[in-house]
Order: structure tokens, then C-alpha cells, then sequence
């Protein structure tokens, strides 16, 4: 029998909007446990530089989570990392979170798993194909890699690798144009070893040797071409994480949580966070304001719950 850990609230995600969370509930007297699948930070250590995040001019993303975890820790809040949740009920006046080792239940829960990389929907023998630079991009030193994806991080992501000293690389976007910040896409088009293509898809990825054969078509006119890279890295968008909720808590047809103002879902006592919630903008410092409110109205909900209620 698994051991029972109880708790006034729960938080499931330890990336910046759980964290914030966490911060604020501890500072509100609540006995908080914060678990997280993998490792605290989110996708945010997966990034190298983080260039918009007020009083650090620029930073790296693993170290601004550390520090936030370090504060999480500080204040007291259990903190439970690579801890796969097997079961999960949400439903009733008691939230119950079992993972390999513990059930936990709380009174409240905060739901802030965040979102993962979409990956390629391509049947393919290569084992060349990446998702994030910071953890394979030292590899590909003075080599050519394919980016695929124009958004944000496909121009943050092949600075990056430019930095590590990739020879060249060849981005491929498939809308008409690149979505990414102007001042990313000039510091990046700068580069005179970056060719970047639009209106062009990947269809196939070939194992080749040491690297891989990519088969790109041309949305223009059809025409497809095949060019040889090192590697492939593919920055195509975030899914959410919100598997285990289905069913359950409300999602929109994306599969993000709908949240009313202050973040409340459609069962009582269950609040959402960051980026799973259904909003127009993601980035870290939204999270941290979503994970402020989650956790100041769970705060008020055992608040005001009637004695024996909650």
C-alpha cells in the first residue's frame, strides 16, 4: 500500500506557472506539494536564451528556473520531481494524485502541465531528427542541419545552434512567410551561411549515411527537391498536455483546459495554469500571472469553503 501524503493544495506541473503557484500558496499558509513528471522548468530549459523576461536583460532558461525552484524549496513546498502519475481523480471534494511512489490528496488542485513539441508526422528510419538544440546541438558542430518551423523558436533555436558552431543551416517554413519576430529574423537572416525557404513542407526523411536525405516540396509549384543534411531539427509548435484530463475537465477542440477569469475549470476546486489553459498568448511571463491567480482563488475557495466541506 502505497504511502498517503495529504495537503491543502496540489499542483501538478513544475514549470514557471506551477512554480509561481507554489510561491504564492506557500506564502498563503497552504501546505503545498508540487509534482512534476519530469524535471522542474518546463520547456523553458530547453531554451538558451531568454531575452524578455523583466530584470534580466538576457539569461539562460535553465538558470532562471533553477533560481525559481531554488525559491519554491526555500519557502517549504514538497516538491516532487520525475514522479509519473499513474492515477488521477479530480472530481471529488478530495483531489488524489497517485504516482509510483505516494498518493497524494489535496483539497484544491492547480492543473499546470504545460504543452511538449509537436513532433513530425513522418515514417521515417533516421534517428537524426531533434526537438530541442540545447540538448543535441553540440553534436552538429561544424556540420549542416535542416530547422523546420519559422515561428519563434526556429529563428532562437538556430541562433543557438549557429553559436555552437553549426556551418550551415536551411529552414523551411510552410506558410508564405516567417512568423518570427522582425529583430530575430534579421539578426538571423545576418548569417550568411542560413537559407531560409517558405512555402515548402518536408515529406520524407531517409537515413543516409551519417546524416539523413530530406525530401522538400515546393507548395509554389509542386516541385520537390532532395538535399542532404547532418541533422534535423524541427520547431513546428507545442501540443497540449492534457491527456489525462479528457473527459474530465473541460477542453476546447485543441485540447487546451477552458478556464473561466480566475483560472476555475468546470469542477469545483480545480484551477489551471500557464500554458494548458486556452488563451491567446504563451510566454513566461503570462504563466507566472496565471499561476499568481490559480493559486490566490484556490487559496480563497478553502478560504471560504464551509467547514467539513473541503
Amino acid at each position: 500500500m502505497k504511502q498517503s501524503r495529504d495537503f491543502d493544495l496540489l499542483i501538478l506541473g513544475g514549470g514557471m506557472a506551477g512554480m509561481t503557484a507554489a510561491i504564492f500558496a506557500a506564502r498563503a499558509n497552504l501546505k503545498t506539494a508540487l509534482i512534476e513528471e519530469h524535471a522542474c522548468g518546463g520547456l523553458a530549459n530547453w531554451t538558451n536564451t531568454v531575452e524578455n523576461f523583466p530584470s534580466h536583460v538576457s539569461i539562460n532558461g535553465m538558470e532562471l528556473m533553477e533560481r525559481v525552484l531554488a525559491q519554491v524549496e526555500n519557502l517549504g513546498v514538497e516538491v516532487d520531481q520525475a514522479a509519473e502519475v499513474e492515477r488521477l481523480e479530480l472530481a471529488g471534494p478530495l483531489k488524489e494524485v497517485e504516482t509510483g511512489e505516494y498518493l497524494y490528496t489535496g483539497k484544491a488542485i492547480i492543473l499546470a502541465t504545460g504543452r511538449q513539441p509537436i513532433r513530425l508526422r513522418l515514417e521515417t528510419d533516421s534517428d537524426r531528427i531533434h526537438y530541442c538544440s540545447v540538448c543535441d546541438g553540440s553534436a552538429y558542430k561544424g556540420k549542416k542541419v535542416l530547422v523546420v518551423g519559422g515561428g519563434n523558436s526556429g529563428f532562437d533555436e538556430s541562433l543557438y545552434l549557429l553559436s555552437l558552431g553549426v556551418s550551415q543551416i536551411l529552414m523551411v517554413e510552410a506558410l508564405k512567410e516567417c512568423c518570427a519576430a522582425e529583430t530575430t529574423q534579421d539578426r538571423l537572416r545576418a548569417h550568411g551561411n542560413v537559407e531560409i525557404r517558405t512555402c515548402t513542407t518536408v515529406t520524407a526523411i531517409e537515413k543516409d549515411g551519417q546524416g539523413c536525405r530530406v525530401t522538400l516540396k515546393d507548395r509554389t509549384n509542386d516541385q520537390s527537391r532532395s538535399v542532404y543534411v547532418d541533422g534535423v531539427f524541427v520547431f513546428i509548435g507545442q501540443k497540449a498536455n492534457t491527456l489525462p484530463f479528457r473527459g474530465v475537465v473541460e477542453l476546447d477542440r485543441y485540447g487546451y483546459i477552458v478556464a473561466g477569469p480566475n483560472l476555475e475549470t468546470n469542477l469545483p476546486g480545480v484551477y489551471a495554469a500557464g500554458d494548458v489553459v486556452q488563451k491567446d498568448y504563451r510566454y513566461l511571463t503570462t504563466a507566472m500571472a496565471d499561476g499568481t491567480i490559480a493559486a490566490l482563488a484556490a487559496e480563497k475557495y478553502l478560504r471560504d469553503a464551509p467547514a467539513g466541506e473541503v
